[in-house]
Parts: structure tokens; sequence; C-alpha cells
């Protein structure tokens, strides 16, 4: 393939306070291709596009657009020179249409949106996007409020487009259809790059990787001589297991029941209706559903922490004696002795405490078990140490700020105090999410050591590659209501995304 390139980073240095985040970053962006980028938590990735888009500088290097040096110094300026940059969290007007979205904030732009229709309608034409301009974005489903995104960017003139973690909250075909898009943007000479944790994707659609190690560049390979294997071994610096086991436990009982679970939230929408399944010791129940599907509603009601219009959940102990959990706080739960661990998808404003280090945050385990006021911390202290070496948490000590710590290691601390304490019960909600495959296969590994020991694990996920992997059966979420329980072992990728998608679906399946 013959190289077009349009950007060309040189030397570039970029540091926040003792971090550095990029070391001599070398790296060329070409037309025509797509170029995934690739590396663990922390290795520099996205603050490296962050300097492309504008919203960072670099404090040394330089920039080359079409072999001319260039200044950015804002997003503007990155407009300017056709770069634009589609985040994870997308920012948009919920009252407003597509078209209202995509010109809100240009200055020259007049007010005809039948003129704006029509140009958006090109564009969609031209790349293969299905989006109604005039369409209010509280309407829209996650796939087609990314499209927006695209779309704006496409508006103001991009010939650069830098996606950050596109798939993350997509369906198989959400997924599929994003990728066809790219491929006619290949085609029409676009330069594309696409930050993702997901090797399959990176597989599929890349035709080429770069890979980032610790803030420094490693090295740009060609995607049809890479394997999941020996991209991993280059992000990590070693080689790596890849592989999930799911072993059978020998006699799993029913732990929990829930059946007819109703919740409502504040603004009187039912967030869950109807829902009925049972989590079994010695087994991962895998949670699927599109973002907002009622996921962290069914963890946060089973844990006590969201009221419950109807339905029951039931705590059946070992000797077949049951405890209702509906109408009970966090509090009277633990006090009936239902032990559960939650890591819940809010880390910091209800996981973790912030301005707290590991060691304190560890001690909050103490105090939910309804310990002495008077506490010791060689216990937690312990656990902290521990947690800080096996996933190897990166913070200058324990006592260090979590808050200040990255989104990853974040997550590290509240997955490794959850699984430490061996609860009967382990809910977790995207446990792994941040966190480089290194790490997350850990994480894995140690959910199956729970699964073993007779936990009761449900796993709310994101990759379906990894529920289809880790766990044994998969409970799909739909508009709040079970499209379906499968066996994860003889489900496809694809059958579970369409009962992602079927709104209202049945109650049956593989129970």
């Amino acid at each position: 393939m013959q190289e077009n390139c349009a950007i060309e980073l040189k030397n570039i240095r970029k540091t926040f306070g003792s971090v550095v985040a990029n070391d001599e970053i070398n790296l060329k962006i070409n037309r025509g291709e797509i170029l995934c980028l690739l590396g663990e938590n922390g290795s520099g990735k996205t603050t490296l596009m962050n300097m492309l888009s504008g919203i960072y500088q670099p404090d040394s290097g330089e920039i080359f657009k079409d072999g001319e040096q260039v200044a950015i110094r804002s997003p503007r300026d990155a407009y300017g020179l056709g770069i634009g940059m589609i985040h994870q969290h997308y920012h948009l007007v919920d009252v407003f249409t597509a078209a209202q979205n995509i010109i809100l904030g240009l200055e020259n732009e007049k007010m005809d949106l039948g003129a704006v229709n029509d140009k958006v309608k090109e564009i969609c034409d031209r790349y293969g996007f299905n989006v109604d301009p005039k369409k209010k974005v509280y309407d829209m489903s996650v796939s087609q409020k990314q499209t927006i995104e695209i779309v704006k960017v496409l508006y103001r003139g991009a010939e650069i487009l830098i996606l950050d973690e596109p798939t993350a909250v997509l369906t198989p075909q959400e997924t599929d259809k994003l990728f066809a898009v790219l491929r006619n943007m290949k085609k029409d000479n676009k330069a594309i790059v696409l930050i993702t944790h997901k090797l399959a994707e990176v597989l599929d659609v890349s035709d080429k990787v770069a890979i980032l190690r610790k803030g420094k560049y490693i090295g740009t390979v060609n995607t049809k001589e890479a394997t999941a294997q020996s991209l991993t071994d280059m992000m990590v610096g070693r080689a790596v297991t890849l592989n999930i086991d799911r072993p059978v436990y020998a006699n799993p009982k029913d732990r929990l029941e829930i059946k007819g679970l109703t919740v409502v939230d504040n603004d009187g929408i039912n967030r869950l209706t109807d829902v009925s399944f049972t989590a079994r010791t010695g087994e991962i129940l895998g949670v699927a559903g599109i973002a907002g599907s009622g996921q962290r509603e069914l963890l946060e009601s089973i844990t006590g922490l969201y009221p419950v219009k109807e339905g029951s959940i039931t705590f059946i102990n070992d000797d077949g004696s049951r405890n209702e959990l509906v109408g009970k706080t966090p509090m009277q739960i633990r006090q009936a002795g239902v032990g559960m661990g939650f890591v819940p998808e809010d880390r910091l404003g209800m996981g973790l405490v912030g301005s707290m280090g590991m060691t304190n945050n560890m001690m909050l385990r103490s105090w939910r078990n309804g310990k002495s006021i008077f506490f010791s911390k060689k216990e937690p202290q312990s656990l902290a140490d521990k947690v800080w070496k096996e996933l190897e948490v990166v913070t200058p000590s324990t006592e260090f700020p979590v808050r200040r710590m990255s989104g990853g290691n974040i997550q590290k601390v509240l997955v490794g105090r959850e699984i430490a304490s061996n609860p009967p019960v382990l809910l977790t909600a995207y446990a792994v999410r941040g966190l480089d495959i290194n790490t997350s296969y850990t994480i894995y590994n140690l959910l199956t050591e729970q699964k073993m020991n007779g936990a009761a694990v449900m796993y709310v996920g994101e990759e379906l590659d990894v529920l289809l992997q880790l766990c044994d059966r998969i409970l799909v979420l739909c508009g709040g209501k079970v499209s379906g329980i499968v066996d994860a072992r003889t489900v496809t990728k694809e059958q579970i995304g369409l009962l992602m998608t079927s709104v209202g679906g049945s109650k049956g399946g593989a129970e």
C-alpha cells in the first residue's frame, strides 16, 4: 500500500507534573488507511490524540500536516486543519435535532435548516450512515448519537478522523455497520485512527496497528501480519496468556431468586419491568444489553440501593432457608447475614472515597461488616498491599488519594477490594472497563476463582466475546425487560445482538 502521509508526529513529549504521558513519540497517520492505536492503561494513547485534536499542547516535538509544520493550540485549530475527534462521551443537546447539533457552534453557518438537512443527507448517503437530520437526539439510539458526532466532524471538513473506543456501547450489528462506514471513508482517502482495546476488532477493520507502552512508541505493524497474541505481547512487553478458563462447578444451587422485579425511577419511568431469573452458586451469570437497558438498576436493586416497586429478591442460604431482601437497606442486608460484594458502575461516586488512599478504602469493608469504631489498620493495610502488588496498581503509595489515579487504576482498587472478601454473591458492573488487556485477564481469572469457590457471580459486561468465553449463562436485557436467558457455551454473538435490540422481549430462554 503506497503511503500518503496526512499527519506526522516527531518526538512528541507531554508531561503532567512528574508523570511522563508521552515520551518522544514518532508516528505517521496515512490517508486511505485505518490505523488502530493500542496500549495498556496509562500508555498515552488518548493524550497523544488529544494533542492532535487541540485539547492538549505538547511540551516539545513537532506536528506536520501534509509535510508542513503546524501548531494546534485549540480544537478550532484542529478543525481548521481538517482534524476531528469523536470522544467516548458524546457532546449533544438532547432537545435539538441531529442537524441542529451538527451546526452547533459554527459561527458563519446560516440558519437555513433546509440546506443543512440537505448537506447532512448528502454526507450520510456518501458514506452509508443512517440518520434522520430532523430527528431529536432524545429519540435516538446510542449508535445514532455516535453517527451524529461523526457526521458533525465531516460537516466541518474533517479529513483525519480520530475515534476513541467507538464500539464500547454498540451491538455486534451496529459495530458491523460502523466498520462498513469507516471502510467507505477509507476508500474516500480519509485518514482514520481508532483507539480501542478490542483486539478482534483491530484485526478485522484496521490496516496498521501502532503500539504504545508506558508512554513510549514501540512500533507500527501491518495488521495482516499480526495476531492477537503478537499485539498483546508488544503492548505488555512480555508473553501473556489470552485464554479464559471456564471450568464447570460440580453441584450448582440456586443462590438468588428474582421474581417479577419492577423498579421505577424518580420521574415515574420503569427502569425494570417484570424481571425474573435465578443466579446460582458456582456460576458466572453474564448480563448483556445496550447501555441504559437496566443493568445498573438491576444490581443496585439486589444490593438494596435502588427502591423496588414490585417483585421479590430472595437470598437462599446453604441450609435452604430464605431471606427476602426487598425493603431492606444495604446495612440491614449485611446484618441479616447476607454477604455481597459489589463493584458499581460509578467508581468514585458509589464505590470508593476519592480523597482516601487505598488503605482507608479497604478499611471501609471493616466498617461495613459492623466492627468496632476503633479500627486496626493492619488488615486493611495488608489487603491494600496485596491489591497494589497483584493488580499492579500504579500509585506512589497506598496512602495516595485514589481520585488522583487513572480510571483504570481506580477500577483495580475497587475490584480487588470486593473480590478479596470472598462474598457468597459477587455483583460486578463493567469490572474491566478502562483496564488494559493484561489486567483484564487477571480479573477474569479472579472471577472464575470466586465461582469455583461456590460464589454466585453476576458479570455486567460490554464485550460480547468476553461474555461468551467467561460466563456460564447470559441474561439479556432490552428496555428494562428480559429478552432472553441463554447458554453462553452454545449461543452466538449474533443471536445475543438480536436479543439486545428486541425491545420488550420475552422472559424465555435456557434457565
